[in-house]
């Protein structure tokens, strides 16, 4: 199996469930509060 993450760690796989969990829960934070272009006000044109 390939790793979600390659961080080249050695420290144990504690160590990079921590780190893989700190990095999801930020990228769940980002897609469910993050303004779509429509709520911040971007137009299609330039």
């Amino acid at each position: 199996m390939r790793p979600i993450l390659d961080l080249d760690l050695r420290l144990g796989e504690g160590t990079g469930a921590a780190l893989a969990m700190l990095m999801i829960e930020a990228g769940l934070k980002i897609y469910k509060e993050m303004a779509t272009f429509g709520e911040a006000g971007v137009s299609e044109k330039a």
